[in-house]
């Protein structure tokens, strides 16, 4: 690892520590030509894998693509960035379950309705929307019921 400061290239690391829950590592590191300190994280990393597409076209695992996917339904929604990272590694923990070195695109989007269905249900209702083409807002409303059937509705 070089330096930032110096760009020397002997840096070490003086303190790790787990974050992330258990799935990246924090490292604190100081260069050895002009001690300047800084940190380092060390995550887990997909490696290998093939998502086959719904026309049949294969192409390598894209972390960002996933992120982009999710960060789409949850537009102008509340939510905090390390519940997000959570949900992201929660997400690429349920791909790297599925055996082998290929994943269709289906698989992955029916991963990330059920985790996103838990984390925010307006995301969960934008995705699903795009995702299983709804045609109009019969089919619309009948996910929303499904969605809202073992749900209580408070009493006004």
């Amino acid at each position: 690892m070089h330096c930032p400061e110096c760009k020397g290239k002997d840096t070490k690391v003086i303190d790790s520590r787990l974050s992330g829950e258990g799935f990246s590592i924090r490292r604190r590191r100081v260069c050895s030509r002009c001690d300047f300190r800084f940190s380092t994280v060390e995550q887990m990393e997909i490696l290998d894998l093939t998502v086959v597409k719904r026309d049949g076209r294969r192409e390598s695992y894209n972390k960002e693509k996933l992120i982009k996917s999710l960060k789409i339904p949850l537009e102008k929604r509340p939510y905090r960035e390390e519940d997000f990272y959570k949900l992201f590694r929660d997400i690429e923990r349920d791909i790297q379950k599925q055996s082998g070195s290929e994943i269709t695109s289906q698989q992955i989007g029916e991963i990330l309705m059920k985790r996103l269905k838990s984390f925010d249900q307006v995301a969960y209702i934008r995705y699903a929307s795009v995702y299983r083409s709804f045609k109009d807002a019969k089919t619309f409303q009948k996910e929303l019921n499904r969605l809202l059937k073992n749900k209580k509705l408070p009493l006004k």
